[in-house]
């Protein structure tokens, strides 16, 4: 029986505030890293007439403009509605801005799409925030901004990126490691100390200005409150303090040791700076602080002790090797003694994580794979984000600012005025992906599951919830097209969180949470049924489905001869999806018969997908080739004549979609839902031509059944391919493609265009879907995982009866448990040091590899090379990467 750390029972204090916030003693999330990394170039802020994010609103806007629905900011932290926010700001006394935000490249400046070119790292992190610590290396020569854009321009699809550490600017070591942490003291009271360390061999400027502010609700005309005001409250002779008046959030103070410069003005928009002829409706704006600091422009700041956005202005010179660190306090009461304690605490919190990790890691771990793990499971703490959007108000406009161009009413997400939300999500990434994506949204659950239980539940029902699903059902795809389709895995990650957490509470699981989620899958299912499958033959055309530019075009657009393309994954993702809404419904139906029925109809889905993906499409036309081994998509006409049809014989993860739809049944629920069992029997022994498609096998004592899309004989041969090193299995994982497609790339011709497709095992050499992404070669996390948990489903079927040869002609025969840990352990060789002491996932970068102050922090990439390891995409992407803390976990357990 899998019993998770992350939900074992623990007495340690973290888990001690955990159980203080499920009960409602204490608001341990009120505040915590919710801050955006990027709010520039989001389409929330995109208010263009023709959907022109990327330029709409700039990096060289941010620093100058106000947002509409969100802040960003450097380490930054927050309340849980975002109205006042903490973040760091820097200057080296030679860059041209100051630094308060992180730059990266926009889609179309990128060789790869959006990138970021700045280096950062979640480096701890516990779920109730009672400590984090972030690190930031700053450059002490000028950052090369226009450099980062001129040089990428100037690449090709065919050329790496050219990255931060390609510019030189830290050789020699020329540069600041700024690490903040953040203690919680109380619920209410909040320890920040910022650190900063010359790693330089050269005495060194810094300027550090810890920045809090309001964000700025009130320019739009919508709500009646006052406006917050931010006061200098002291500035005794060691100690700075101010005054924050929000009408929402109260009253609240920040502290700071020293003897300090207070700067305050305005988050308002320097239109005057922005705009040809525009003038500012404030005095002091946004930018101040960088014209303060950066151009000596004096009068930037408010001279009057007031504002809605404050900076304390700290200068140092370090000398190398040396450091310098400030203390502050937020708190919502002015104590005397506010920084008194404030060194115990920090080091009791440090402490205390320590301990809470210690429950969380199996003893079986090495220190490496105990770093891993933690900095895993911080990256995806720090990777929750405040987020508003109403796409409603968005559309129509603001009463207090000009109406958007009409072309708007018709432009992206305008099917989706009812989407209104305004909460704290686990996001993918804080700058590449600063908003929600579905598919990606429900894997972080799983990790998330290990450290808090509670937050990985919600987030389930918030996917769900009506503030995002449409009126026909559909889940959200992600921000930029909100009608786009992910695959449907919410139903697998409710149902595997739920038995996380049942089998770790002693088989008592929570009931009312599976059910809530499920009432909402019901809907997303019906419209799955009734939208993404046109002939109404139970085959899902789907769409990209995540698996972006997998196929030999885009597959979210019509063919270009009027034909349709029928997807095996899209198929085998809803068999999967009726497996586990079928389990679902079994298991509510031991409590309430009322769900026994449908359970019996998810069943009844399953058979005949499963039909459908192993069966005649029309006369001669399969997704199934008996010759190659494979599951491949389709391409038919309309007329449903088999000779206008074919099989699209791309080698991809694509076929290995159908294998993850499998699951195991115990004779113990026949038995209590008499109605299912009569129903199973009937239809297995009265209609053979839906029983025959699938494999359907009970074992020898007739205690277990295994229900599967593929029957044995295609599992054992899809798995040939899977786990050939010639083919899918790479030293890193199972590659998104078939090496086999190295040498002989897909090639067809339609209407006249040429198409084709070939093994890449780095960086997208295609501009489909904006050039960021390759599911044409490289290893990624999330189907590698659901193959690996597939693979535990049959095995737990077969167990020792039943092996394969791993990798495929090596003559060594595994079990299908022990060929997943294969997988596994793999997966994790990415991370960990090789034999010469480098990580794969850092490439040849010798900074990253040989440093000491670079080595052990690791980047969590959103894909990774699948010849060299070397990560590759958004490379903070923990949200599905962090899956290698499960992946951890397993290996430990199963001792792989």
């Amino acid at each position: 029986m899998e019993r998770p750390t992350a939900t074992r029972p623990a007495d340690t204090a973290e888990h001690r505030r955990l159980l203080e916030q499920r009960r409602g003693e204490a608001d341990w999330r009120k505040w915590g890293p919710y801050l955006s990394e990027r709010a520039w170039a989001t389409v929330r802020e995109d208010y263009s007439p023709d959907g022109d994010a990327w330029n709409h609103f700039p990096h060289d806007h941010a620093r100058s403009r106000v947002f509409r629905w969100g802040e960003d900011g450097l380490a930054g932290y927050c309340d849980d509605h975002q109205f006042l926010c903490f973040s760091v700001a820097l200057w080296n006394g030679r860059d041209a801005i100051l630094k308060e935000r992180l730059f990266g490249l926009t889609g179309p400046q990128g060789n790869h799409g959006e990138d970021v070119k700045e280096l950062y790292y979640y480096l701890d992190a516990t779920p109730t925030h009672s400590y984090l610590k972030f690190l930031y290396k700053y450059p002490q020569n000028p950052f090369p901004y226009e450099r980062l854009e001129r040089e990428n321009a100037a690449r090709g699809e065919e050329d790496p990126e050219f990255e931060l550490t390609d510019t030189g600017v830290f050789d020699g070591g020329r540069y600041f490691d700024v690490f903040v942490e953040y203690a919680r003291a109380t619920p209410t009271r909040t320890l920040v100390r910022i650190t900063a360390v010359n790693r330089g061999p050269d005495e060194a400027a810094l300027h550090v200005l810890p920045q809090l502010w309001f964000r700025n609700t009130w320019a739009w005309g919508l709500h009646d409150d006052p406006r917050p005001k931010l006061t200098i409250a002291a500035a005794d002779k060691g100690r700075a303090r101010l005054r924050a008046e929000h009408p929402r959030l109260g009253e609240w103070w920040m502290t700071a040791r020293g003897d300090v410069e207070t700067l305050l003005t305005d988050n308002e928009t320097n239109a005057a700076r922005l705009w040809p002829g525009a003038t500012n409706t404030s005095r002091y704006v946004k930018d101040a602080f960088h014209r303060f600091i950066v151009e000596g422009e004096e009068s930037a700041v408010n001279p009057d002790r007031e504002g809605t956005k404050a900076a304390w202005h700290f200068s140092h010179s370090l000398k190398p090797g040396e450091s310098a660190s400030i203390d502050m306090v937020l708190d919502n009461e002015p104590a005397e003694d506010d920084l008194a304690d404030f060194a115990e605490v920090l080091e009791r919190r440090k402490a205390e994580a320590d301990a809470f990790y210690d429950a969380i890691h199996r003893p079986q771990l090495t220190e490496d794979e105990r770093i891993l793990q933690r900095q895993a499971l911080a990256g995806m703490i720090w990777t929750k984000q405040y987020y508003e959007f109403d796409v409603h108000r968005w559309l129509e406009g603001d009463p207090a600012q000009p109406p958007p161009a009409a072309a708007r009413k018709g432009g992206r997400n305008h099917e989706w005025t009812f989407l209104s939300v305004s909460d704290v999500i686990s996001m993918p990434d804080k700058w590449e992906y600063p908003w929600f994506a579905a598919w990606d949204w429900a894997f972080h659950a799983v990790p998330l599951a290990m450290v808090d239980i509670d937050l990985a539940k919600s987030q389930l029902e918030l996917i769900t919830s009506e503030k995002l699903l449409h009126p026909n059902g559909q889940i959200p795809a992600y921000e930029w097209a909100f009608s786009d389709v992910n695959p449907p895995v919410q139903a697998w990650a409710v149902w595997r969180v739920y038995n996380m957490e049942k089998h770790a509470n002693k088989e008592r699981g929570d009931l009312d949470f599976l059910m809530r989620c499920y009432h909402k899958l019901l809907l997303n299912f019906i419209s799955w049924v009734n939208r993404k499958d046109s002939a109404g033959h139970n085959i899902f055309e789907g769409g990209f489905l995540g698996l972006d530019n997998i196929s030999v075009f885009d597959r979210s657009q019509p063919l270009p001869d009027g034909r349709r393309l029928e997807q095996a994954d899209a198929t085998g993702w809803m068999a999967l999806y009726s497996l586990n809404m079928m389990a679902i419904g079994l298991e509510l139906a031991q409590h309430d018969r009322n769900y026994e029925h449908l359970a019996i109809k998810f069943f009844e889905h399953f058979l005949v997908i499963a039909r459908a993906l192993n069966g005649e499409i029309t006369p001669g036309l399969t997704m199934w080739n008996q010759e190659e081994g494979w599951y491949y998509d389709v391409v038919r006409g309309s007329d449903d004549v088999a000779e206008d049809g074919f099989q699209l014989r791309v080698r991809s993860q694509v076929g290995m979609i159908p294998l993850l739809a499998a699951m195991v049944l115990r004779h113990s629920w026949f038995e209590k839902l008499p109605n299912f069992k009569r129903r199973y029997e009937w239809l297995l022994s009265n209609r053979p031509d839906l029983g025959g498609a699938m494999g359907c096998r009970w074992t020898d004592d007739g205690q277990v059944c295994l229900l599967s899309v593929a029957s044995i004989d295609k599992v054992q041969r899809v798995l040939g391919h899977v786990l050939d090193e010639k083919e899918f299995l790479s030293p890193y994982g199972v590659r998104s493609m078939s090496k086999h497609h190295e040498s002989q790339p897909f090639s067809m011709t339609c209407n006249g265009e040429h198409w084709d497709v070939r093994y890449e095992p780095g960086e997208s050499r295609t501009g489909l879907f904006g050039g960021n992404s390759n599911w044409r070669g490289p290893i990624w996390f999330p189907t590698n995982f659901l193959l690996i948990t597939a693979l535990r489903v049959y095995d737990r079927f077969f167990g020792d009866s039943m092996t394969i040869e791993c990798p495929a002609g090596s003559g060594n025969k595994l079990t299908l448990n022990q060929a997943a840990m294969q997988i596994a352990r793999r997966l994790s060789l990415l991370f960990l040091p090789d034999s010469q002491g480098k990580r794969p996932m850092h490439g040849r970068c010798a900074l990253h590899n040989d440093d000491p102050h670079f080595r052990d922090h690791l980047l969590f990439h959103e894909y990774f090379h699948a010849e060299t390891g070397k990560g590759l995409g958004a490379s903070h992407q923990t949200g599905w990467t962090g899956l290698i803390a499960k992946l951890l976990d397993q290996l430990a357990r199963e001792g792989g």
